[in-house]
């Protein structure tokens, strides 16, 4: 694991290749931090308008998106892990009005604020895996059980499912990004 830093730490939209030779935890976080940063890259240099552009017939955008991301790391490594209380602001939201309001919400929001929002996500997360990882590795199993299979899940699951879920959204970001302004690749 000593190719992947893993102390909390604001991310930049530079990326690396995750490495090609580490041990299993080690790729696990060197592809979630590539993942991590690859949305970053599709968000560079967006204004308020762009983040709130949906590419029809879909109404998600690149806003909703981010702030889509920070519900996830929190959930799965705040409520899920620890079974902890959501954070704020998903503690106070009614998703029973509204099961999308990190999506469709994320339209009042400014650039900074969806940025701090999860940034802050990311950095609970890093921590709470370095905590983890330092606890007894991979192995180690959720507190809540999972909502579909009433079972706990691994460490090692959390992490592929997260990176799972940066690369679908990623793909997103890809076609939304080129919507917005044309802009395509990595």
């Amino acid at each position: 694991m000593d190719d992947v830093d893993l102390s909390p730490a604001r991310l930049t939209p530079e990326r690396d290749e995750p490495p090609h030779r580490s041990d299993e935890a080690g790729t696990l976080l060197g592809f979630l931090d590539f993942h991590r940063r690859t949305l970053l890259l599709k968000l560079d240099g967006l204004d308020a308008d762009a983040l709130r552009r949906p590419l029809p017939p879909s109404t998600m955008t690149l806003g909703g998106l981010m702030k889509h991301l920070a519900m996830v790391e929190d959930n799965w490594f705040g409520v899920v892990w620890h079974d902890a209380p959501h954070v704020e602001p998903w503690a106070s939201v009614d998703w029973k009005a509204d099961r999308d309001w990190e999506w469709t919400s994320a339209a009042d929001d400014s650039p900074e604020h969806l940025r701090s929002l999860w940034d802050d996500a990311v950095e609970r997360s890093q921590r709470t895996i370095a905590a983890a990882l330092a606890a007894g590795g991979l192995d180690q199993v959720s507190a809540r059980p999972h909502r579909l299979t009433g079972e706990p899940v691994s460490l090692r699951w959390i992490l592929v499912h997260m990176i799972e879920e940066y690369a679908r959204h990623n793909g997103h970001a890809d076609l939304l990004r080129e919507a917005v302004d044309g802009t395509t690749g990595e």
